[in-house]
């Protein structure tokens, strides 16, 4: 039995919940999310808790039990509270700079980059003295600002030799030794 499919979820205050036609709405204070569910699962809302259940005990549907119910959760974390994600420009020369939706990104190569952000994502590049240059994100949806966030660190994914390139914040590089010289 799906152990995280089995847990119901409370709704917090502010945030509402509806579920017809097999789509699920979720509306809150940062924005409003829908979801897509499959037939195969049916959802309860009862008193501010969501529960779900499956019509099969196959492989497949005690899959798609625990998946829906954990996005439904992540969708309701994000209209209430909302996910941040945080990357560090690691090289020397790299900057990166934010001008209301456009993030431009110089990362050592013979151009600056230009990255259009979806509106959904609020974009914040800062730069201190004696730290790396970071871009904070912010969003509601759990999905975008994670593909967001990995399509920026895909533009120069850090290296194992030196550590140059842009990391999640917190992020650990297994780092190599490089070459030493014969004798």
């Amino acid at each position: 039995m799906s152990r995280i499919g089995k847990a119901p979820i409370t709704i917090p205050e502010g945030v509402t919940l509806t579920f017809d036609n097999n789509v699920v709405k979720v509306k809150g204070t940062k924005g409003e999310l829908t979801q897509q569910i499959d037939n195969s699962i049916s959802v309860a809302i009862e008193d501010n808790i969501v529960s779900f259940t499956r019509s099969s005990n196959d492989k497949e549907f005690r899959s798609k039990h625990g998946l829906y119910r954990a996005l439904i959760f992540n969708m309701i974390e994000g209209v209430s509270k909302g996910y941040t994600k945080e990357l560090e420009l690691y090289g020397v020369g790299f900057r990166a700079s934010s001008q209301g939706q456009q993030l431009t990104l110089s990362l050592g190569y013979s151009h600056a980059i230009v990255m259009e952000l979806p509106t959904e994502v609020k974009l914040l590049a800062e730069t201190k003295k004696g730290q790396p240059p970071y871009v904070k994100l912010e969003s509601h949806d759990k999905q975008l600002i994670g593909i967001v966030a990995a399509k920026i660190r895909s533009l120069r994914k850090p290296e194992p030799y030196k550590g140059k390139g842009i990391r999640y914040k917190g992020e650990e590089i297994r780092r190599k030794a490089g070459k030493t010289a014969a004798k």
